[in-house]
């Protein structure tokens, strides 16, 4: 047996590849899994070429465990290696067989993965010591058997092998015993290996009988060596990317919305299968759904750096032997391959929903409700994808009709335009709550949107930032006529004395509560509208519904909810409660003093008092009192404060103790 020095200038590897090469132990199966197949593809590239010309026979991959002797081995019967071989490829570290041997068959060898030499050493870190057992397919090559524990020194001898191919043994160390266990292996191998190109057979199928598993006399084949995405997309069937679908998440039960095969060959190499599901709140994102792979062998699920992020939403595969990765293949570098693969999958991607929505409309509108939260969010974040978007974004109005936003606006801009030349887009995000504001619309022929997905307020902000002469209102925010102002606002009938009585009176008997803050005003807004009626700012609400779904706004999300509540002047109800208020004549120290200038010819701007409390008298004392006329509403509390939980109970904030008065309330005026 000989002893030799691997070629590494550290005097010791192997902690720096157990603690910095790879970051996750598990991957050193799919290493292993993936060097057997590239030997075996190497033969079958030979083979194909002429070189080699004895028979293939059984090409598949073997992953077997023997608990007692605590082994875990992989067998191909694949090119095998000479000593020379196993001395330049194994004891040599970092160089690659696979890289020099895809430079001399690139033009037949494009299923080869390995490209990095580094691979079979992630065995060591699971193992105590690894052996290699070889074959090489070449005449009269004899076998070669190659053992290291983890030092700088391994030991090579001339063995005797019954069959081509390698067999990597694993002693596995007694911290990872988890990796001799039948399930373990399994679920790694479905993992990373579910469909790389040749087959690899991890025992015997098993089945129940009587009432436990057995095994079979079937090889129980753990992977799928011809996967859809490697395939001409004429040559499937719908039944077949069904297919592929469960393949991918077996546990996954409801079917796809639709799917997209990419398939490009230049600039970039890039094949896959974009699956839309079914999303219809974010209770339903899983993100991590897209797996990466590389020419067939699992690379990442976490695709942020390859996809926009909205992307993620989809399911599916994409693969790339153009996508950077470094030794662990478990991360992406930045790279112009990337971005340029990233626009491509954009454009694919809008370029199919607006296939879909051109060519099969109604199928489109029917699951339109399942992809919005998708489209809407690849419009927030992704310009390119926006413009694109916008031929097909819909929107839904009360009667169930959808449109694009640009034939909803041209198809209310004449009734719904306002005094100012913008076009008022009325929505509601509650039907039932909302049904008499809704009524009233219709009565005045305007049109009313749905708009109560997550996303909807952000959306409609972003129209609005593209469109100067668009305005979003939410229908319940305000009266129509203000919403939709056609006309300037009718002069106020009430004196400044009777809307300050007015406004006490009712600030009185408003409910305290920490959540809600209501600011009380005067308008005459004619006799169709509420007495008193409540209004609610629009940007102050959609800051605050944009809180719960974006960070750095949580001061929004804070702030209590403010209310507008507004005693409407022109209500015949109101103006009988004003003809009953009592004034009187208060007197008020001046803050200011009084100054003896003749009040008509007093000059502000030159003179320091204030002219609305000079005395136009010059012999009155400057401390004299100024008399102010006090309105008060006495003796209508109850009228007043069924108005104030009409206005509350029709905006929804009428609960608990105050909807309790409220009802006893109305009975006793009944009675």
């Amino acid at each position: 047996m000989a002893k030799t020095n691997i070629g590494v200038t550290s005097n010791n590897i192997f902690p720096v590849i157990k603690k910095f090469l790879y970051s996750d132990h598990e991957i050193f199966l799919r290493e292993l899994v993936s060097n057997a197949v590239d030997a075996t593809q190497k033969l079958k590239t030979l083979a194909s070429v002429g070189e080699f010309k004895g028979e293939l026979g059984d090409t598949r991959v073997y992953i077997s465990l023997d608990k007692k002797k605590k082994t875990l081995t992989v067998t191909d019967r694949g090119i095998g290696m000479t000593a020379d071989e196993v001395d330049k490829y194994i004891n040599q570290i970092a160089f690659s067989g696979a890289e020099e041997f895809l430079d001399k068959y690139k033009d037949n060898a494009a299923a080869i993965i390995g490209h990095f030499g580094l691979g079979f050493y992630s065995s060591f870190m699971v193992s105590d010591k690894v052996e290699i057992f070889s074959q090489s397919y070449k005449e009269d090559a004899k076998a070669v058997h190659w053992s290291c524990d983890g030092s700088p020194e391994c030991d090579m001898e001339d063995t005797i092998k019954a069959e081509r191919g390698t067999d990597i043994v694993l002693h596995i160390g007694s911290e990872f015993e988890e990796y001799l266990e039948d399930s373990k292996i399994e679920e790694l191998l479905k993992k990373y290996c579910k469909f790389l190109p040749v087959e690899i057979v991890f025992g015997k199928k098993k089945e129940w009988k009587d009432g436990k598993q057995v095994e079979t006399d079937e090889p129980n084949i753990v992977n799928f060596p011809n996967p859809a995405w490697t395939r001409n997309p004429q040559d499937l069937s719908e039944d077949d990317y069904k297919e592929f679908y469960h393949q991918l998440y077996p546990d996954q039960f409801e079917e796809p919305l639709f799917h997209i095969h990419l398939n490009v060959d230049y600039p970039f190499h890039l094949t896959g299968i974009l699956y839309f599901p079914k999303i219809k709140s974010n209770l339903d994102i899983h993100n991590h759904k897209i797996q990466l792979y590389c020419n067939q062998v699992f690379v990442t699920d976490e695709v942020e750096n390859i996809v926009p992020r909205y992307l993620t939403l989809l399911h599916g595969v994409i693969d790339s032997p153009d996508i950077p990765l470094n030794v662990s293949r478990s991360y992406l570098q930045s790279d112009a391959n990337v971005k340029k693969i990233s626009n491509h999958i954009t454009k694919k991607v809008a370029d199919k929903l607006f296939e879909i929505y051109r060519d099969q409309k109604d199928e489109f509108i029917e699951k339109w409700e399942n992809i919005k939260l998708f489209v809407q969010y690849g419009m927030l974040t992704d310009e390119k994808f926006y413009e694109r978007a916008t031929k097909f974004a819909l929107v839904k109005d009360i009667h169930g009709d959808y449109f694009s936003l640009a034939d909803f606006i041209e198809k209310v801009k004449g009734e719904q335009t306002d005094k100012e030349g913008n076009t008022i887009l009325l929505y509601t995000q509650d039907v039932d709550a909302d049904y008499a504001a809704i009524e009233r619309a219709k009565q005045k022929n305007y049109n009313v949107l749905i708009l109560d997905g997550e996303l909807d307020v952000h959306y409609i902000s972003q129209e609005e930032q593209k469109n100067e002469k668009l305005r979003f209102a939410r229908i319940d925010s305000d009266l129509l006529e203000n919403l939709i102002r056609k006309e300037d606002k009718a002069a106020q009938t009430l004196s400044d004395e009777q809307q300050e009585g007015m406004r006490h009176a009712l600030e009185a008997i408003i409910p305290e509560t920490d959540k809600l803050k209501y600011y009380v005003s005067c308008e005459p807004a004619g006799v169709e509208a509420l007495p008193i009626y409540l209004t609610q700012n629009e940007f102050m609400r959609r800051m605050r519904e944009m809180a719960q779904h974006q960070e750095g706004m949580s001061f929004y999300g804070s702030m209590p909810e403010t209310f507008n509540l507004v005693i409407n002047t022109s209500h015949p109800l109101i103006a009988d409660l004003v003809s009953k208020m009592t004034s009187e004549q208060v007197a008020e120290t001046p803050d200011k003093e009084s100054c003896s200038c003749d009040k008509e010819s007093c000059d502000k701007e030159s003179c320091s008092c204030d002219k609305e409390s000079c005395s136009s008298d010059s012999s009155e004392p400057s401390d004299s009192p100024v008399f102010k006329t006090i309105y008060k509403l006495e003796g209508e509390d109850e009228r007043l404060h069924q108005m104030l939980d009409i206005a509350l109970l029709s905006a929804g904030k009428l609960k608990g103790e105050a909807l309790a008065n409220f009802v006893n309330r109305s009975l006793n005026l009944l009675g």
